[in-house]
């Protein structure tokens, strides 16, 4: 009986006052998808800088076999590569490296164009295509002419590329959207929360006489505020359908869709960071409209 009371309370909440949930709903899509977006560019920066490197890498390219580099005599032999690394590790503007072997040069080469472009009689390379390299990590992005100028022209050195002409404006594009996803995300949070104190109050005024018999037959905290809260719960949940239905059509129809053949090099996030995302929000809206409402029932349901 208790629990259908509370339910009808619901009913007739949402309906008093479907106004001002339909404007937290929508306030919450937006903030919500907007968040979503921001982890999901987030992680997108994330999958780029394992990719490529970040600002502070210049790779160094080894000789192969076939290489068509007339400063190349042929594959990069173990004393030489010895070389290489000496010069590498004694240079002060280093910070770090790493030695990228041709499994795992084509093992991510296989990831950003599809493997099936490398499988049957005809494939597109070979691992043997592949070439070793040495990504260098500098310690101030700005000092790296000392370790090129070391680098350019020992026996075995192919080409070195700078990845902060390569990767730089890409990363920096990502971190500009995702910071700006997430400050009006931010902005509009703080509506929505502002939305939901107000519509507290309104349903407080509404059903002040109700709340009055019922603090007079003795009823719990617990069961006044109920409906309230279950409002928030139910406003939120509509909310966070709404965020992860959006960004599941951004992640189908513009990355899958369209970015991902349109800007085939860059290595595009994938169903589970959608996954992760949509998590975030699910816990982000109810947290959105709970909190308010719990503080706000205190004050203005006096019980």
């Amino acid at each position: 009986m208790q629990l259908r009371y509370v339910f009808s309370e619901l009913g007739q909440g949402l309906r008093r006052n479907l106004s001002m949930h339909i404007a937290v709903i929508l306030t919450l899509f937006v903030s919500l998808t907007l968040v979503g977006l921001g982890v999901i560019l987030n992680q997108q920066a994330v999958r780029a800088a394992e990719q490529w490197g970040s600002e502070l890498q210049i790779t160094v390219f080894l000789c192969r076999a076939d290489d068509d580099n007339p400063g190349c005599t042929g594959e990069v032999t173990d004393a030489q590569k010895k070389a290489i690394i000496d010069v590498v590790e004694n240079n002060p503007e280093v910070a770090d490296y790493r030695l990228e072997s041709k499994a795992e040069a084509f093992a991510k080469v296989k990831e950003l164009l599809g493997p099936e472009k490398f499988e049957g009689s005809n494939p597109a390379a070979t691992e043997d295509d592949m070439a070793e390299s040495i990504w260098i990590t500098l310690k101030d992005p700005d000092k790296y002419q000392g370790i090129t100028s070391a680098v350019v022209g020992l026996d075995g050195v192919d080409t070195i590329r700078d990845q902060r002409d390569v990767v730089g404006p890409i990363l920096r594009s990502m971190d500009a959207l995702r910071t700006g996803a997430l400050l009006i995300a931010a902005f509009l949070v703080v509506a929505a929360m502002l939305l939901v104190a107000n519509t507290i109050r309104l349903a407080a005024f509404a059903r002040r006489k109700e709340i009055g018999i019922m603090r007079l037959v003795g009823a719990s905290t617990l069961f006044i505020a109920l409906p309230f809260l279950l409002e928030a719960v139910v406003t939120a949940l509509i909310g966070v359908a709404l965020g992860a239905a959006a960004l599941a059509g951004f992640m189908y129809f513009g990355v899958e869709q369209r970015l991902r053949d349109f800007i085939g090099f860059i290595p595009w996030v994938g169903w589970s960071e959608f996954a992760y995302a949509v998590l975030v929000i699910a816990i982000l809206g109810p947290v959105l409209t709970l909190i308010p409402t719990l503080a706000l029932t205190r004050k203005y349901l006096k019980v």
